[in-house]
């Protein structure tokens, strides 16, 4: 019976071993479980462009959706990353999440998106959203797929416009100028046929290369265009809306996999929220911006007449056929296509 005794004994001790470890352990794991999940959002812009408003606005829903459990970080005007850094960044896991434009999946391989870079592929911003949250859309994020990306949604600039230091108000007015671009071959294709020369800059620079001559012009959202102060060294600007800039909210494929799938839900959906508040905003913008250039009476501002947008779109054309097998023939058509259907729903509701 002693036997016995002792031995029960032992297994109580070693029990209330056993129990207290697994105390300590799950202790451990809930504190571990209770710090919030880090998003490093980073971004070139300023905070008081759209971009920089809806990236602080995703701050504001997912951390308040998630009630703590994600903290969102925002990094604006390059703080972390240039734009040439960036998306090796993101890939590298870095940073979690970036909202780059448009432009910059060509040099990355994913040429598709140089759909957006084309002049004068969208007439208006309703064939735009239709390309965006259509099936072209869906079918270029599944493009980034194997580079290791996860495509969350498409925010908008806006339509571009050319400034310089003389004016621009012909193809001919171009020639000689060197002007600043993204790293685009569509983009450089596009000043190339204006006579331009076309010069690859991070957009952190782009002001102090005006400044010092370094290059002529460049073309921008007004938006842009007045928060970076380029209106400051740019005589003449001419809103011609012949390009578009917007950008794809992209994130670490790895990360976003990894995460709870209620956490991913909720940040899904705050993605979606933000992007309509950012499209939303994103106008209203760019013509305050435009008021405020107005105001500064640094610039002067010329409205490219209709009859002068038709010389400057013929001569911007062959840039789509010049293109269609790096960007993809089907992609250019069905851009069309929409473009098409829009302006027929246009007709229709004058009837």
């Amino acid at each position: 019976m002693a036997e016995v005794s002792i031995t029960q004994k032992e297994v109580i001790v070693k029990l209330s071993v056993v129990l207290s470890t697994l105390a300590l352990a799950f202790a451990s794991f809930a504190t571990q479980a209770a710090e919030p999940i880090v998003i490093k959002f980073s971004h070139v812009v300023a905070p008081d462009t759209p971009k920089g408003r809806a990236a602080e606005y995703f701050k504001k829903l997912a951390e308040e959706r998630t009630h703590g459990r994600v903290k969102v970080e925002v990094y604006p005007n390059s703080q972390l990353y240039k734009d040439r850094e960036e998306t090796e960044a993101l890939q590298l896991g870095a940073v979690q999440m970036l909202a780059p434009s448009l432009s910059k999946f060509g040099p990355l391989g994913v040429r598709a998106f140089e759909l957006f870079d084309l002049p004068y592929i969208f007439p208006d911003k309703e064939t735009l959203y239709r390309v965006m949250d259509g099936d072209i859309g869906k079918k270029l994020f599944g493009m980034l797929d194997a580079k290791g990306i996860t495509g969350l949604g498409f925010w908008d600039n806006g339509f571009k416009q050319m400034s310089a230091n003389r004016p621009l108000r012909t193809v001919e007015d171009f020639k000689g100028l060197k002007l600043r671009i993204q790293s685009s071959k569509v983009l450089e294709a596009q000043m190339k046929a204006l006579g331009a020369n076309p010069q690859v800059l991070p957009f952190s620079e782009v002001y102090s290369a005006l400044q010092q001559g370094v290059v002529d012009g460049t073309e921008n959202p007004l938006s842009n265009l007045y928060t970076q102060k380029m209106h400051e060294v740019q005589k003449h600007l001419t809103l011609s809306d012949h390009g578009y800039l917007g950008y794809a909210v992209i994130v670490n494929k790895a990360f976003w996999a990894g995460l709870p799938p209620d956490i991913r839900a909720t940040l899904d959906k705050a993605m979606r929220d933000s992007t309509v508040f950012e499209r939303r905003i994103a106008q209203e913008e760019n013509d305050e911006a435009l008021a405020n250039i107005r105001k500064a009476g640094t610039t002067q501002i010329y409205v490219l007449p209709y009859k002068d947008r038709v010389i400057w779109q013929q001569a911007l054309l062959p840039v789509h056929k010049e293109f269609e097998d790096k960007i993809g023939r089907d992609l250019i058509q069905a851009a069309y296509h929409v473009a098409a259907e829009v302006e027929k729903e246009k007709h229709r509701g004058k009837k």
